[in-house]
């Protein structure tokens, strides 16, 4: 069957409406989620892992709190579908905040902790947010400086501070008490609203905002495996960062599952492997840079990770060995794959066959659908790759440019993923991607917001960026140059160009490779894949 790109608003209300009918969609929010949480699992507990600030708290702690600064949020004059930012690392005050914005029926933006001036203040500017949550300083990140160096934002309000260095203009958190000023008004909330988008980085310069409904999370929450076992009383170690959309999970998986879930503020192998030990974790998940950290550090430290039964790895390229070596320390590792846009596609069990295990990335989830197309759009003979399209009950709402989703929807309401794969006897293997952007240590980076960066440069005259293999990160980025005449650059003047231009540090390239001509196509496209090849060889050169 052939697919066109279409508006795809034409068909959410039909796919919403099968939905329905199908009982993954009901009246039900998030809000709705937690108070049933909160009254049938009030002792489930949140435990904060941070080296500067350990805290923990139960859900009836997070359900009184929340209610709490929502209230205060209604003082300050938030109101249904306005949309506050949330930029702060895993914390008790970022997951009050986050429960706050949905119960007072704002769209809530969680950034990762990375982005710099300029990614906020994109974010800022096209949400339109009426509100700002940062803390003042976090290890090394003076989130103050950030906000002094945002423009002129006419939508923007208020900007709350978590901590004791307090700018006059700003609303402390501790003092968010003395803002309520009534009783709290509980807005009227549909399950179809958008209450939550996530911005994640693509093949445009700019992120994107991804647009989930009640419905689509929920289902998203409810379709997570936990594969241990029921009979097991499990614990969770949560490893992505808040913003990230694995720690936006992990923040409200609280509401579902009446387990104890650890969560780390910052990735730190070490810490890693003593949490596992201490609070007896039985379920993990992250990146194969996470995996394998983990795995070194028990090693070298003779940790006891022996609780730890299954891994769930995802959000980059898995290698079979490390798939392999986790087993091997008694650790039942499984693949996953999905995006921010459609979070969960596929995914392996601690059940299944080895062979499956280690080298597809899992079944598909209940109510998931997907077809493998050709560049044609047409439907793939079995066996074969193709680009993987995708829908299902936890799909996006679509972006909040909507003209993005011209390019990201096919008739029917398929989802582009831009991803390539193979469906064998009910199995997913991701082979390739079509998208133009490096993962590297599971976070997306835009090859061309990079070579944009690059070519403001007065030396560069030209340049292409393209993910490298790496061990440690999965991926890093590696720049092709074409200098100007007479012109030098090395790693560290590209390093100073990358942080004055205000981007997140994980996307400064980390390889630099200069080049006399880029290789295009007939119709003047850079042929990255033999980037990639010169980059292998140059390397095998010097082996």
């Amino acid at each position: 069957m052939n697919l066109t790109p279409i508006d795809a608003a034409r068909f959410r209300d039909e796919l919403r409406e099968r939905w329905y009918r199908e009982g993954w969609y009901t009246p039900r929010t998030l809000i709705d989620e937690f108070d049933l949480g909160a009254a049938t699992r009030p002792d489930a507990e949140l435990v904060f892992a941070s080296d500067t600030r350990p805290d923990r708290m139960t859900l009836t702690d997070l359900q009184r709190e929340s209610r709490e600064a929502a209230a205060a949020f209604q003082g300050l004059g938030v109101e249904k579908g306005d949309v506050i930012v949330i930029q702060v690392p895993h914390s008790r005050e970022g997951i009050v905040a986050l429960y706050a914005g949905l119960i007072v029926g704002a769209v809530v933006v969680p950034v990762v902790h990375i982005y710099g001036p300029s990614e906020l203040a994109f974010i800022l500017r096209q949400s339109r947010a009426k509100m700002l949550i940062v803390p003042d300083r976090w290890r090394n990140i003076d989130f103050l400086t950030r906000v002094e160096a945002l423009p002129e934002l006419p939508d923007l309000r208020h900007v709350v501070v978590i901590g004791d260095d307090v700018p006059a203009d700003a609303v402390a958190w501790s003092g968010l008490p003395s803002r309520v000023r009534g009783p709290f008004l509980p807005p009227e909330m549909r399950s179809d609203d958008v209450c939550i988008m996530v911005y994640t980085s693509g093949t445009t310069a700019d992120p994107k905002g991804v647009q989930h409904t009640h419905n689509s999370f929920r289902c998203e929450m409810q379709s997570a495996p936990h594969n241990a076992g029921e009979e097991v009383e499990h614990s969770f170690l949560a490893t992505f960062p808040a913003g990230h959309i694995g720690g936006l999970i992990t923040q409200t998986r609280l509401s579902f599952v009446g387990s104890k879930i650890v969560i780390m503020d910052a990735w730190n192998p070490d810490t890693a492997a003593r949490l596992i030990a201490e609070h007896a974790i039985t379920i993990a998940g992250g990146t194969p840079f996470f995996l394998d950290g983990l795995l070194t550090a028990a090693e070298r430290n003779g940790s006891d990770v022996s609780s730890l039964r299954e891994f769930r790895v995802s959000a980059a390229s898995v290698p079979p060995s490390l798939v392999e070596r986790a087993v091997a320390a008694g650790i039942l590792t499984y693949r996953a794959y999905g995006s921010s846009e459609h979070p969960t596609i596929s995914s392996g069990s601690a059940t299944d066959p080895p062979a499956t295990r280690i080298g597809t990335d899992g079944r598909l989830v209940d109510g998931v659908e997907i077809r493998l197309v050709d560049d044609d759009l047409q439907d793939v003979a079995p066996g074969h790759d193709g680009e993987i399209v995708s829908r299902g009950p936890d799909l996006f709402a679509g972006y909040l440019d909507s003209q993005l989703d011209a390019d990201a929807f096919l008739d029917g309401g398929w989802f582009r993923t831009g991803d390539v794969g193979r469906l064998e006897q009910g199995f997913l293997t991701i082979t390739d991607r079509k998208k133009d952007i490096i993962i590297r240590g599971g976070e997306n980076i835009s090859s061309k917001q990079v070579e944009d960066i690059l070519a403001r440069h007065p030396a560069v005259s030209d340049a292409a960026a393209v993910a490298v293999p790496d061990r440690t990160y999965g991926e890093r980025v590696c720049a092709f140059v074409i200098l100007r005449d007479g012109a030098t650059l090395d790693l560290a003047e590209v390093g100073r160009h990358f942080v004055s231009s205000g981007v997140a540090k994980h996307k400064t390239p980390e390889h630099l490779v200069f080049i006399d001509e880029l290789p295009r196509t007939p119709a003047g496209k850079v042929k990255k894949f033999e980037l990639r090849q010169t980059y292998a060889s140059r390397l095998g050169e010097t082996q």
